[in-house]
Order: C-alpha cells, then sequence, then structure tokens
C-alpha cells in the first residue's frame, strides 16, 4: 500500500486545528530512536538529571509549575 502524501499547498489549505493534529499524528509516529541526541545535548541531559537527583525534594510537578506561569501572565 502506498502511503499518500500531502503536498505543501494540501498542507496550507489545512485549518489550524488540522494542521496541529497532522504534527501531533507525526510527532507521535517517530520512535526514541528516530529522535538522536547530539554529545552536547547528552552531556545537558546529564547535568539536568545530576541536578534534580542533588535536590529532588524541591521538584515540582509540571501541573503545579505550569498553573503558578499561567497566574503570572498578563
Amino acid at each position: 500500500m502506498t502511503t499518500p502524501v500531502l503536498t505543501r499547498e494540501q498542507i496550507t489549505q489545512l485549518t489550524p486545528e488540522q494542521r496541529l493534529t497532522l504534527i501531533e499524528a507525526l510527532w507521535d509516529s517517530l520512535e526514541q530512536d528516530d529522535l538522536p541526541v547530539t554529545p552536547a545535548q547528552a552531556a545537558e541531559l546529564d547535568r539536568r538529571m545530576e541536578t534534580f537527583e542533588e535536590d529532588a525534594a524541591s521538584a515540582e510537578p509540571w501541573d503545579v509549575v505550569r498553573k503558578r506561569i499561567e497566574r503570572n501572565l498578563p
């Protein structure tokens, strides 16, 4: 079976909501091995994990942080 391919023109004719749905479907279709990490990114991830592990008790869940950010938006 041939996978249909959307042209740029077809994509731009989609509504913003349809394009976001397409983006989400494309993103969700990727596997971890499809997303290479550069050595610099790996080093930064390691640094952040070490920082987290040093003070995990002060970490906050994303939903708490997001609500705080949203409260401070104009």
